[in-house]
């Protein structure tokens, strides 16, 4: 009898103390500002991003510039059947020209306009893709935290059934209990296992993906992730409407096409006047035939005649189309912004709510309901089964509590990005002491006052 009291003294113990194993040992502790800000340095699908925006920019010059001048030499009125003598003819002459192709008024500066907006376009596009990098991360950072909270579960688990499954042996080795709880508790053993190799396949996927984002060795150990606490988000949809309208990069690379498509426009509606060619040529000619061969000059002036009206009505309406084009995809841009805060409000409403409520309610519920199975199991008012489903009722909620934290801050990465703003993310995480409703979330001390704080307070 006094064995199956201290063991159950031991599980209790294990039950309100256990100290669990942190996945990424060997690592220094993550610090998620220091995580986007190396993924946005070093990131190569963002540095393509930019290069191709420094592309977009180096055509702006290129689109305002004139063509080339063409320069011109020539023989003028040779003679045939002496071609090199430039004295036998009176009119031959040795010509020398330049000529430059001159657009209508107002067309370089219009293409110059269409060129920097669409170089202003992919610079938001860079913008936008830095946010969403962000968010990547952010993501990935907190899906690994659930992970590692969910190994620690399982393995603080583990060690309560280890446990249970040597009281079990004690009780039937004096015969009162049942050999089915023996294999119950080694069932249960082999179930937590197998979702502990699960799961730490999951954070060497997960850790993969960061590294990945990061741009640094795939072998790259990610540390231990803090304990944090939620902030509520202390602003309202239309204010978060507000600053997505005036921070949102994507929504301004769309104004920035619907820009590009009216001087589009304008140059199409350009194209109704001609283009001129200026040419300047200088003919030099030799004494011949009794004449004084004076040197002569040629100045002249060409232009297309634009004649080809429809081709021409057709470019309008194509410029046109491009407009109410990127008109339409900002207005649906505005519309899946709004819908998209109002969603992920109302996600971080029930996920702050909802961690509260593990958190401060059913997690310590749970936990004197364990309690008070291993007490009741002891003096034979419960079964086996039920000790066992007070253990995994209280393991469940366990996850449920982080799988809230983390969805919370995932939801507020994705309002972020939607927004284009840091709404305090940062800030919001606190890292937490111990609190005393829940000693197992942190890292509690294994000293025997510690212990002893914790036996009186259950």
């Amino acid at each position: 009898m006094k064995t199956t009291i201290g063991l159950l003294a031991l599980i209790l113990i294990s039950v309100l103390t256990s100290v669990p194993c942190q996945a990424g040992d060997g690592a220094s502790p993550e610090n998620l500002p220091s995580l986007v800000e190396k993924a946005l340095a070093n990131n190569p699908e963002l540095k393509s991003s930019q290069s191709r925006w420094q592309m977009f920019r180096n055509r702006i010059v290129q689109a305002g510039s004139l063509e080339d001048p063409m320069l011109m030499l020539k023989i003028q009125n040779g003679v045939v059947e002496d071609p090199f003598n430039f004295r036998k003819e009176a009119m031959t002459a040795k010509v020398i020209g330049i000529s430059q192709q001159l657009p209508f008024w107002g067309k370089r500066g219009l293409k110059s306009e269409m060129a920097a907006k669409d170089a202003e376009s992919y610079k938001w596009q860079v913008e936008e893709r830095k946010l969403e990098l962000a968010k990547m991360v952010k993501e990935t950072y907190y899906q690994i935290y659930f992970t590692d909270k969910s190994l620690e579960i399982i393995d603080k688990n583990i060690r309560i059934i280890d446990d249970f499954i040597t009281l079990a042996e004690t009780k039937y080795s004096v015969g009162q209990g049942a050999q089915q709880d023996l294999f119950r508790s080694q069932v249960e053993r082999s179930k937590m296992l197998d979702m502990k190799i699960s799961l730490e396949q999951m954070r060497k996927s997960l850790t993969a993906s960061l590294n990945a984002l990061l741009f640094r060795p795939t072998e790259t150990k990610v540390g231990k992730i803090d304990d944090f606490e939620l902030a509520p988000l202390q602003l309202s949809a239309e204010k978060l409407r507000s600053m997505a309208l005036d921070k949102r990069p994507m929504l301004k690379s769309l104004q920035a096409q619907i820009d590009k498509g009216t001087a589009g426009h304008k140059l199409a509606r350009k194209d109704y006047y001609p283009d001129f060619n200026v040419s300047l040529e200088y003919m030099q000619r030799d004494p011949a035939m009794g004449g004084e061969g004076l040197d002569m000059y040629s100045l002249g002036v060409t232009f297309n005649l634009p004649l080809q009206r429809e081709r021409r009505h057709a470019m309008v309406a194509e410029s046109d189309s491009e407009v109410r084009m990127a008109t339409e995809e900002l207005n649906g841009f505005r519309n899946n912004i709004d819908s998209g805060i109002s969603d992920l409000l109302a996600k971080l409403e029930k996920n702050e709510k909802l961690a509260t409520l593990y958190k401060t309610g059913i997690v310590p519920q749970a936990e004197q309901s364990l309690e008070s199975a291993v007490i009741s199991y002891r003096v034979n008012k419960v079964d086996f089964l039920t000790l066992l489903d007070s253990r995994v009722t209280l393991f469940n909620y366990e996850r449920d509590l982080y799988e809230s934290q983390a969805e919370y801050m995932m939801k507020l990465a994705q309002l972020e990005a939607l927004v284009g703003a840091d709404l305090g993310s940062a800030s919001a995480v606190k890292v937490l002491s111990p609190p005393a409703s829940l000693p197992d979330k942190t890292e509690p001390s294994t000293s025997p006052a510690a212990v002893s704080e914790h036996s009186q307070h259950h």
